[in-house]
C-alpha cells in the first residue's frame, strides 16, 4: 500500500488503511516537519491544530479509494504576514479539491470524448463517483484541456 501512496506522493506515508467491500481507505500524512506559508513563503514549524481532509483518487483494483488525508493548520510567525494561521497544501490535490489532480485528468480524458451524463455513468461503473454537473465543472475550469 505504500507504494500507492508514493505514486501519490512520495512526501506522504500510509498511517493507516481499510479495505472494505467496494471501497479502500488510505489514511496518510505528510513527512515533512516544516512548511512554507503560502502568503507570505515564511517557513513555520509551529501546528495550529490538525484535521482530515477526504479525497477521492483512482480506483484501486476495482474499488473506489478514498484518502483521509491528515492536514495541518500552521501559524505563521512572520509579523509581516497578512495571515495568522495557514493551512497544508497538497500537491496532489486543489486547496478546496476533492478528488485527486490524477483523477480529475481521468475524469477529463472520459468527458472530452462523451457526454456529462455518459462520462458520469462509465465512471460509476469504475467506482468513481462524479455526478454529470462535476464532470461539467472540470470541462469548464479545464477548457484549454478541451481542444
Amino acid at each position: 500500500m505504500q507504494e500507492f501512496v508514493n505514486d501519490i506522493d512520495k512526501n506522504y506515508r500510509l498511517d493507516d488503511y481499510r479495505i472494505k467491500e467496494q471501497m479502500v481507505i488510505l489514511k496518510i500524512s505528510s513527512i515533512c516537519k516544516e512548511l512554507q506559508c503560502p502568503y507570505c513563503n515564511a517557513i513555520s514549524k509551529r501546528v495550529h491544530s490538525i484535521y482530515e481532509r477526504e479525497i477521492q483518487d483512482l480506483p484501486m483494483q476495482n474499488k473506489k479509494v478514498i484518502l483521509l488525508v491528515k492536514t495541518r493548520k500552521m501559524f505563521c510567525d512572520n509579523s509581516h504576514c497578512q495571515k495568522k494561521t495557514f493551512s497544508e497544501r497538497h500537491v496532489f490535490v486543489g486547496a478546496k479539491g476533492k478528488k485527486t489532480v490524477r483523477l480529475e485528468k481521468r475524469i477529463i480524458s472520459e468527458a472530452i470524448q462523451l457526454s456529462s451524463i455518459n462520462t458520469s455513468n462509465i465512471l460509476k461503473s469504475e467506482n468513481i463517483d462524479v455526478c454529470k454537473s462535476s464532470v461539467c465543472a472540470l470541462l469548464k475550469k479545464n477548457a484549454v484541456h478541451c481542444g
